[in-house]
């Protein structure tokens, strides 16, 4: 696990340099703050925060040399003692303009703020739409379209939002900083307009400068456009800090909160617990116990359904319902053994009880993943596996009190969905640099996919054959890592397992912002 971190956070150390060094300095020529300092300015110091997709577009986009971050920085935080979510465009990747992956980042981002009636932060420095791969980002329900439908319904909801025109400002996405509750701009380099001067003179033949068609005087003098104009990028941020400082408190949720307390048993032991051997046994109460307050649990049906370990604790204070898969192999009530990482039909019926009890108490779900899937074959279908692990499904899927998930092992097929897995809508959901997610295990499917290529040819040698599944498996097993994952946002971030608790914890407070106004119901269920 140590060398797992380390990895973690050599790359994270490359991806925060954004577009190098060369690009950095360009942007502290114009007299412009860096992203990453925009957002550490803003942000309270004394208080935690977490980064939503810092490996988005991870190793995507190599024709274009690389979008590190997708050129966007997501941050979860406070201002003004405020728990906010702040958006900040990195003009060092390619101007800060925005490549598929962007879209799909500020997406994610406002929908944690839509869940959570979280404020909303844009520090908006971008030369807008990727252009060579604008048919990926332009006309579609999920593409840049929706970020302005998104700032309308955000206004009904009554989310605030506040604008900073730190740089570009371009084209369609002019109308993200106008559709905010409040705009400001920097002087000199700031702009807003729809199209620049050289569109400009080829569209109409008007010859007019950047700074007279959009800048801080015309937007904020003449326009009308913005509500303030300020002299530098620290000012700027001074101002949003001053409007967060009076902004009136939310109505709650109301999820039930103590005395935050550490685990009694050490954290640290994680690394040790938990390996890149992923036919390793433990017991997931090893787990829970140094993630939770005082390492206390209450278990639920401890001695039925033994592959899925379900109970009650508190995290930084916060109560929850755990739900964690087992990787020790059990024996169950009549004796026989159950492998570890499995669901069975008594594990999902336990599993579905449980998710429905905290639905009842209005308690948050953290769900820990490594989950190899359902039970198979003719003992399992004939006990109506599927039926069961269709409970579980309908139980998660249609649950209202706020769920989040860790993937700290194996999140394969069905188990990724019953699990809660992005599909299901965790409030938030990370990996441990352990994760793997895919349909089936590498060994499984690379065989699956060997024998499928096989049909079509003949007279293969045993060499031949053995090349190709070693071809299939590295490409599939790349497939699986949390990198991909997180670069394609099916994770929000890839964490140290020490980071855990905070994860859980700020996300519970933010989710608290928002109450519970659906009635819980599962519908129609096969018992």
């Amino acid at each position: 696990m140590i060398n797992f971190i380390e990895d973690l956070n050599t790359k994270l150390d490359t991806i925060h340099q954004g577009g190098g060094a060369k690009a950095a300095a360009k942007q502290k020529e114009k007299g412009k703050m860096l992203a990453r300092e925009r957002v550490a300015y803003l942000l309270d110091k004394d208080k935690p925060s977490i980064e939503i997709g810092s490996f988005a577009a991870y190793e995507m986009y190599e024709k274009e040399k690389g979008c590190p971050a997708a050129g966007v920085i997501v941050k979860i935080g406070y201002v003004s003692g405020k728990q906010c979510i702040v958006v900040a465009n990195d003009a060092t990747v390619k101007a800060g303009a925005w490549f598929p992956m962007t879209c799909k980042k500020n997406l994610r981002a406002q929908e944690i703020s839509i869940e959570n009636r979280l404020p909303i932060i844009y520090l908006v420095d971008s030369a807008g739409v990727y252009l060579p791969l604008q048919d990926e980002i332009f006309p579609d329900k999920e593409h840049f379209g929706r970020i302005f439908r998104n700032n309308a319904q955000m206004s009904s909801l009554g989310i605030s939002q506040i604008a900073a025109v730190m740089g570009s400002c371009v084209a369609g996405g002019a109308y993200l900083p106008i559709m905010s509750d409040e705009a400001m701009i920097v002087d000199k380099t700031g702009s807003i307009f729809l199209a620049g001067s050289y569109l400009v003179k080829a569209a109409i033949g008007e010859d007019v400068d950047n700074e007279t068609l959009g800048g801080a005087t015309t937007h904020c003098e003449v326009s009308g456009v913005t509500d303030y104009k300020m002299p530098n990028d620290a000012a700027c941020l001074d101002r949003i800090r001053s409007i967060m400082d009076k902004i009136g408190d939310y109505d709650k949720a109301g999820f039930n909160r103590s005395e935050s307390h550490s685990p009694k048993l050490n954290p640290i032991d994680l690394f040790d617990i938990v390996t890149s051997d992923r036919s390793k046994q433990y017991d997931t109460k090893e787990i829970i116990h140094r993630l939770v307050d005082n390492s206390e649990f209450d278990e639920y049906k401890e001695e039925y359904g033994k592959t899925i370990v379900c109970g009650y604790a508190r995290i930084d204070g916060w109560a929850v319902g755990i739900v964690a898969n087992n990787r020790k192999v059990v024996k169950n009530g009549k004796g026989e053994l159950q492998i570890g990482g499995v669901i069975y039909n008594d594990s999902a019926d336990k599993a579905t009880r449980f998710i429905l009890n905290c639905n009842q108490k209005k308690i948050p779900l953290v769900f820990v993943q490594d989950v190899t899937g359902f039970m198979v074959g003719s003992k399992s279908e004939m006990g109506g596996i599927i039926k069961d692990g269709a409970k579980m499904v309908n139980a998660v899927g249609n649950s209202v009190v706020p769920k989040f998930t860790i993937i700290i092992g194996n999140s394969y097929g069905a188990g990724n969905y019953a699990m809660c897995g992005k599909a299901y809508d965790p409030r938030l959901i990370v990996a441990w640099p352990t994760a793997q997610i895919a349909v089936m295990g590498g060994a499984q499917a690379a065989k699956t996919l060997l024998q499928i290529q096989l049909a079509n040819k003949k007279d293969t040698t045993k060499e031949e054959e053995d090349a190709l599944l070693a071809e299939i498996n590295a490409r599939y097993l790349k497939q699986t890592t949390a990198y991909y994952a997180a670069a394609r946002l099916w994770v929000d971030e890839i964490i140290n397992p020490l980071e855990t608790r905070t994860w859980i914890s700020m996300g519970i407070e933010a989710a608290n912002h928002a109450p519970i106004t659906r009635p819980f119901n599962v519908g129609v269920i096969q018992t």
